[in-house]
């Protein structure tokens, strides 16, 4: 999966968050989606930087310290983007947490993010739930612990699920992952997560359909990054319709704003919210809450 140097040095697992891995420079060969984790990692670590910064990440600053990987050449400048999301979910699983305090987060496709050591109140549970590749990738810098565990399986796999036990205060984080899906596995995915999770919190962004079209004809972030295929893209004025002709066993839906805080981005946004029917077509937050 990963060349290294030499033997990492592994620290002991404990039962407070996964513990950052002092390592020689870790080679990836990640590609195609799994590779994302390496965006979204390097916007994070220079946001985090960054005295104007809107989030500090300063374990995803350490991971790309630690990477053998060329991340402006591949990605091109930072925009932010991605730690404003993150930034605008840590929010969310906080305020969730004040009310949870011993509740089980379940992020799914995590990837490299680092959101559970930003948002630990020391008695949580956090599962991630990712490929076999992506957790062999993520265990060469992050160690799970007891209340840290990692699950080498698909989202779409039901077998994740079998490690909660009785649990019954979730919240579930798809950060980054839905767009990558086909529509038909989104919708059932999302299903399958209203029936076996009724009255958890669920969050996950979307991105409009113009911009899934554009990857589908296949877009190039530099001369050296296409972005990979994102099939799933709905507008925001048809998110709320949607989820419920999927599953009658919604609560409420509640769309929320995550903003570039620069780049080009954040131009484009601007320009398309002078008209505030435009607002449909920007990517947002959906956070479901789910009946009992």
């Amino acid at each position: 999966m990963s060349a290294v140097a030499a033997e990492p040095r592994h620290q002991a697992n404990t039962d407070g968050p996964e513990k950052l891995v002092e390592a020689p420079k870790i080679v990836s060969n990640l590609h195609g989606v799994s590779e994302t984790m390496l965006w979204t990692l390097y916007d994070r670590a220079c946001e985090s930087e960054r005295s104007d910064g809107v989030l500090v990440d300063e374990d995803s600053a350490r991971i790309c310290e630690a990477s053998d990987y060329d991340f402006a050449g591949r990605f091109g400048s930072p925009d932010g983007s991605f730690a404003a999301r993150a930034a605008e979910i840590d929010h969310l699983i906080v305020r969730w947490l004040e009310n949870h305090p011993d509740g089980v987060v379940i992020s799914l496709g995590e990837g490299l993010e680092t959101q559970g050591h930003r948002v630990d109140n020391g008695r949580m549970q956090w599962l991630t739930v990712d490929l076999p590749a992506a957790i062999e990738f993520r265990e060469q810098f992050l160690k799970p612990s007891k209340r840290f565990r990692h699950i080498a399986a698909s989202a779409l796999d039901p077998v994740w699920a079998n490690e909660l036990g009785a649990a019954t205060d979730i919240f579930i984080v798809a950060q980054g992952l839905f767009m990558y899906l086909q529509p038909k596995a989104v919708q059932r995915l999302f299903a399958d997560l209203v029936a076996r999770f009724p009255k958890a919190e669920l969050v996950f962004d979307v991105i409009p359909a113009w911009f899934s079209a554009l990857t589908m004809w296949g877009f190039m972030k530099t001369p050296y990054y296409r972005l990979p295929p994102m099939p799933w893209g709905i507008d925001a004025d048809n998110i709320g319709p949607c989820l419920h002709e999927w599953s009658s066993g919604i609560e409420s839906i509640n769309l929320l704003e995550y903003r570039a805080p620069r780049g080009w981005p954040r131009m484009l946004e601007n320009l398309l919210r002078m008209n505030p029917t435009n607002k449909r077509y920007l990517p947002c937050l959906v956070q479901v809450t789910l009946q009992s």
